[in-house]
C-alpha cells in the first residue's frame, strides 16, 4: 500500500511540473496557477471520497452479505439440527474470507436441506397415502419445514412404519374376511363378486392399477357381509337338517329303494349329525335345499297313501316276532282294528306307526329274555314228538321185520327212547327256569297267552295218568293172555284171535278230539290284565288254545280211562266161543 502511494505520488508530480511547464509556456499568472492548483486539488478529494464512498459501500455489503448468509447457515443448521459447522466459520478474519468460507458450508446446507425436503416430502406423501388407504378419505397435511433434523425424520419414518404395519394387518385381515365370504359364498352357492362388490369394488378387482380398499369402512363392510352369510349359512343348515332328518325318516319308513336314495345320499351324510361343519360347496345352495325339501314333500305325499300298507306290514313284523316268542301281540293294533282306524282318519299314521314299532322293540326286548326258556320249551316239544313216534312204532307188529329202512327205525327207535327218558328232567328244568323268570320280574310266563307253568303241570298229571293207564293195559294183556292160556287147556284148541283193537280205537278218538295233546283237564288261561289264573271251559279243535299252542297238539300222552279197560277186559274174555261170558 506505501509503496503504490510512493508511485501515484511520483506520478503526480511528474505531472504539476509538466502541468508547471505548460503554465509557464501558456503565461498563466501565479494567482491563475494556485487557483487552477486549488481546483485540482479539490477534485482530486472528490475523487478519493467517492472511492472511500464506493469502497464503504462495497464493505457494508460484503457485511451485510456475511451476516445474512451467516444467518441463513445458522438458520439451516438449526433446521437440519448442525451444530459442528459454527467453528469452521469463526476461523475466517476479513469479510471476503469469511465470505468464502461461508460459501461452501451454505451450499452444503442448503442441499443438505433440498435433500431432507425430499425425504421428508417422500415419507409425507407415503404417510399421507396410508392415511387415505386405512382412513378412506384424505388429510389436508403440510411438511412441517422449521424442523427437519435427523430426529423428526426418524419420527416420520417411524410413524410410516407404523402405518405400513397397520396397513399389512389390515390387508392380512382383509384376505382373511374375503377368503372367508368366498368359502361361505361357496357353501351357500352365491355370487362371491356381487357380495365383495357391495362392500368395495376393489376387493375383486383384478388389475393392479387399483389398489385394494383397507379402510374402517371396508373392514366393517366385510364383517357385515360374513354375519349375514353366517346367519344365512345356518337357517341354511337348520332347514337342510331338518330335511335330511324327515328323508332318513321316510326313507327308513317307506324301504327306499337305493336309486331313490342315491340323489340325496351326500346331503344326508353331511347333516346326518349336527356337529358337522359344512364347507362343500354348493351344499348349502337353495337349488340343493328346495330340491330336497321337494323331495320330501313327494315323499310325504306318498306316505299318506302307503301309509296303511307300511302299518300293515309293521304289524305282520309284530306278529312275527310274538309268534316266534309265543307272546300274544297288543290288541290295541290290530289289523282289522288299524284299518278302520286309518280308513276314518280319527289318528295320525305316523303316531299309529310310531306305536307299532314301540311294540316291536318291546316284543323284541321280551324275546329276548324268554329266549332261554323258549328254547327248553322247544326242546320239551322235539321229546315230545319222538315219544309220539315212537309209540306209533311200537304200535307197528311189524317193525322187526327186513324191510327197507327197518335199520333206520331201528336207530331212531334207540335215539328216541333216550330223549324220551330225559323228558320228565326236561320239564322240571324248564318250570325251574320258569319259576326263575317269574320271580324276577314278578309276573307269569305265558305262552300263547297260555301260563305255561298250567300246561307243564297238567302235563305231568296227564303223563302220570298215561304211564298208569299202560300199566293196566300191560295187566290187561297178561289177564286175556291167561285167559286164552285157559281156554285152550278147557277145549284142547289153540285160539286164533287176533289182538283187540279196541285200545286203538280209544286211542284215536282222543287223537282226534279237541285235545289232540292228550290232555284231559281245562286249560288255565291268564288274562291280559290279570294275575291270577282263571279256569276255562274245554275249547274245540277250531278254538283259540289250539290256534295259539299248536305244538302241543303235536303230544300224543294217550290216557285211557278205567271204563276204557273194563270194555276192553270184556271184549277179551267174551271173544272166544263157548266163553262163560256168554
Amino acid at each position: 500500500m506505501a509503496r503504490l502511494g510512493m508511485q501515484v505520488a511520483l506520478g503526480t508530480s511528474a505531472l504539476l511540473q509538466e502541468l508547471e511547464q505548460i503554465w509557464t509556456e501558456i503565461g498563466e499568472s501565479e494567482k491563475e496557477k494556485d487557483h487552477m492548483l486549488v481546483e485540482l486539488e479539490k477534485e482530486c478529494m472528490q475523487v478519493y471520497r467517492r472511492k472511500v464512498d464506493e469502497a464503504r459501500s462495497a464493505r457494508a455489503r460484503l457485511h451485510q452479505s456475511l451476516v445474512s448468509k451467516e444467518a441463513e447457515v445458522a438458520s439451516l443448521m438449526a433446521l437440519l439440527g448442525e451444530q459442528h459447522l459454527q467453528l469452521e466459520v469463526e476461523k475466517a478474519t476479513s469479510l471476503k474470507g469469511k465470505l468464502a468460507s461461508v460459501n461452501p458450508i451454505l451450499e452444503n446446507l442448503q442441499k443438505k436441506k433440498e435433500d431432507r425436503v425430499k425425504q421428508f416430502s417422500d415419507i409425507w406423501s407415503q404417510i399421507e397415502k396410508l392415511n387415505v388407504e386405512i382412513t378412506g378419505f384424505r388429510d389436508a397435511v403440510t411438511i412441517e419445514e422449521h424442523d427437519l433434523s435427523i430426529r423428526k425424520l426418524t419420527e416420520y419414518q417411524t410413524k410410516l412404519r407404523s402405518l405400513q404395519k397397520e396397513k399389512s394387518d389390515r390387508l392380512h385381515n382383509i384376505l382373511e374376511h374375503v377368503n372367508e365370504v368366498h368359502s361361505l359364498c361357496g357353501t351357500l352357492g352365491v355370487d362371491f363378486r356381487k357380495i365383495v362388490g357391495e362392500v368395495h369394488p376393489s376387493l375383486h378387482e383384478t388389475c393392479g392399477e387399483k389398489s385394494t380398499n383397507i379402510s374402517d369402512t371396508t373392514l366393517e363392510g366385510l364383517s357385515q357381509a360374513i354375519l349375514k352369510l353366517r346367519t344365512e349359512k345356518k337357517i341354511r343348515v337348520q332347514r337342510l337338517q331338518d330335511a335330511s332328518a324327515s328323508l332318513l325318516e321316510l326313507w327308513n319308513l317307506m324301504d327306499s329303494s337305493e336309486e331313490e336314495r342315491r340323489p340325496f345320499e351326500k346331503v344326508t351324510i353331511k347333516f346326518r349329525s349336527p356337529e358337522n361343519d359344512v364347507m362343500c360347496p354348493g351344499v348349502l345352495s337353495l337349488e340343493i335345499i328346495k330340491q330336497t325339501e321337494a323331495e320330501v314333500k313327494r315323499l310325504k305325499q306318498l306316505k299318506v297313501s302307503r301309509m296303511k300298507e307300511l302299518v300293515l306290514r309293521k304289524r305282520l313284523e309284530l306278529e312275527e316276532i310274538c309268534r316266534y316268542a309265543h307272546i300274544e301281540p297288543d290288541s290295541s293294533t290290530a289289523p282289522e282294528k288299524t284299518c278302520a282306524l286309518l280308513d276314518s282318519c280319527l289318528v295320525d299314521p305316523s303316531e299309529l306307526l310310531t306305536n307299532i314299532e314301540t311294540q316291536i322293540e318291546e316284543a323284541k326286548k321280551q324275546s329276548m329274555t324268554r329266549k332261554e326258556i323258549i328254547d327248553r320249551v322247544n326242546k320239551w316239544l322235539f321229546a315230545c314228538e319222538e315219544e309220539n313216534w315212537l309209540e306209533d312204532y311200537n304200535k307197528d307188529w311189524n317193525r322187526y321185520s327186513a324191510g327197507r329202512g327197518g335199520h333206520l327205525n331201528l336207530k331212531r327207535a334207540e335215539k328216541a327212547r333216550v330223549i324220551v327218558s330225559k323228558i320228565p328232567a326236561i320239564v322240571d328244568n324248564l318250570m325251574s327256569k320258569i319259576f326263575i323268570w317269574e320271580d324276577e320280574r314278578n309276573v307269569p310266563f305265558l305262552y300263547d297267552g297260555v301260563h305255561l307253568v298250567s300246561i307243564l303241570e297238567e302235563y305231568k298229571i296227564n303223563r302220570q295218568q298215561k304211564e298208569e293207564e299202560k300199566r293196566r293195559y300191560r295187566e290187561h294183556k297178561k289177564l286175556r293172555n291167561l285167559l286164552l292160556t285157559e281156554k285152550e287147556a278147557a277145549y284142547g284148541s289153540k285160539s286164533t284171535l287176533k289182538p283187540s283193537n279196541s285200545f286203538d280205537r280209544k286211542t284215536n278218538m282222543y287223537l282226534t278230539n279237541g285235545y289232540g295233546n292228550g290232555f284231559m283237564t281245562p286249560i288255565r288261561r291268564i288274562s291280559a290284565g290279570g294275575a291270577t289264573p282263571e279256569l276255562l271251559t274245554p275249547r274245540s279243535h277250531s278254538g283259540r288254545y289250539n290256534s295259539y299252542f299248536k305244538e302241543a297238539r303235536r303230544l300224543s300222552a294217550v290216557a285211557v280211562s278205567k271204563e276204557d279197560a273194563v270194555s276192553l277186559f270184556a271184549s277179551v274174555a267174551g271173544s272166544g266161543p263157548g266163553s262163560p261170558h256168554t
